[in-house]
């Protein structure tokens, strides 16, 4: 069992690709993830891959932003960005679905079309928790997994505390039931008031910290139990504005984005080394 960090690509766009990538390989990441956009053609992809090769880095994408209302729009858009990424090695993909209006049925049906994809692209797709899609909520992603069996997670259990304005203390069920179907976790730290702490290096913050840790290990610990994947993947995914807060009239902002994610990387290393 090993763990693999990724680092984020949101955030860092004003880098070229070349220097992104020696930046990352240099502060320790094992790969990044990058989020595609429905309109980013396979041509702009292709020295992408070209260059994270070069620099021994591995890449999950990540769908996030087919937006249509119109569920039939929302599938084929979805659809098509499925398509574009069958050509491109990837680990994994991270995939922010569906939206949290729309039905039971058409969530799992865009479930399923991911199903699809990753049987015959051989690449696994894990399903963010996030505010605004099929999973939004703990109480509600609950109902997914009970009711589809292959169902992954990317545990981003930062947005469930931010909609349940709680640490999730009375809905231990359904994060036992996330936990155990996590397949790729974002390392973010969110308050009942928020889906980021300005800080978590700073004591005022460490109880969520804390509470995250405890979260993430044991997803840690299931994988290690059940051999089910020799490699545990993590993206700390602290993000710039508007996640990070700036100051008053200064457009600046009160922590360093990069700065605290290499902090998160370090800091899991130290408490969970294998």
């Amino acid at each position: 069992m090993k763990l693999e960090f990724f680092c984020p690509r949101w955030g860092s766009e004003h880098l070229d690709w070349d220097t992104f990538l020696h930046k990352v390989k240099e502060a320790g990441y094992d790969g990044i993830e990058y989020g595609i956009a429905n309109d980013v053609t396979p041509n702009e992809l292709e020295p992408v891959w070209e260059k994270a090769a070069r620099h021994s880095l591995s890449i999950i994408p990540q769908h996030y932003g087919t937006y249509d209302a119109d569920y039939n729009k929302h599938y084929d858009t979805y659809a098509a960005w499925l398509e574009k990424m069958y050509p491109f090695k990837s680990l994994k993909i991270n995939s922010q679905t569906g939206k949290d209006f729309f039905t039971f049925d058409q969530n799992k049906a865009l479930i399923t079309l991911a199903e699809s994809y990753a049987v015959k692209s051989g690449v696994a797709i894990c399903h963010e928790t996030h505010r605004n899609k099929f999973s939004f909520a703990a109480h509600i992603t609950k109902q997914y997994l009970l009711n589809i069996p292959g169902l992954k997670l990317t545990l981003d259990a930062s947005h469930w505390v931010n909609v349940a304005e709680s640490y999730l203390t009375d809905q231990q069920e359904a994060m036992d039931l996330a936990i155990s179907r996590t397949a790729h976790i974002h390392a973010r730290v969110g308050y009942p008031e928020g889906p980021q702490v300005p800080d978590p290096r700073s004591p005022e913050w460490q109880e969520a910290v804390q509470i995250h840790l405890s979260w993430w290990g044991k997803v840690i610990e299931r994988q290690q139990s059940e051999a089910e994947d020799p490699v545990v993947t993590i993206t700390p995914e602290f993000g710039p504005f508007p996640y990070m807060v700036q100051l008053p009239f200064t457009s600046r902002p009160i922590a360093d984005q990069w700065e605290i994610n290499k902090y998160m990387m370090d800091t899991i290393k130290r408490r969970f080394a294998l």
